[in-house]
């Protein structure tokens, strides 16, 4: 039971964003993913509530509402999505197109 959380303002915290949906019901876990070269926050996290009805809480009273001086986006978390392998004939190096 993930939920996702965006256009949350780059001064936010685990804490922070914890106690805010802590108000729905129990918080599993909190993720605010950092970019990897610059490891700065990138602007949306991750929530885990305890059941399906703190999640639907949540989503109900957060999604839209101003926080921090932005209108979040809170909805289901969607499954990650499996990315294609970095292989395969797609231009580049190697590729028939690419013969003089």
């Amino acid at each position: 039971m993930s939920v996702y959380v965006g256009n949350l303002s780059y001064e936010v915290t685990e804490e922070t964003l914890n106690a805010v949906f802590a108000e729905y019901g129990s918080v599993k876990r909190v993720q605010l993913p950092t970019d990897r070269e610059t490891g700065r926050l990138r602007g949306f996290g991750f929530v885990e509530m305890g059941t399906d009805a703190e999640e639907a809480a949540a989503i109900d009273a957060l999604d839209g509402a101003e926080w921090m001086g932005r209108d979040l986006k809170v909805n289901k978390a969607k499954p990650r999505e499996e990315r294609g392998s970095f292989g395969g004939n797609r231009g580049g190096y190697g590729g028939s197109q690419n013969r003089y």
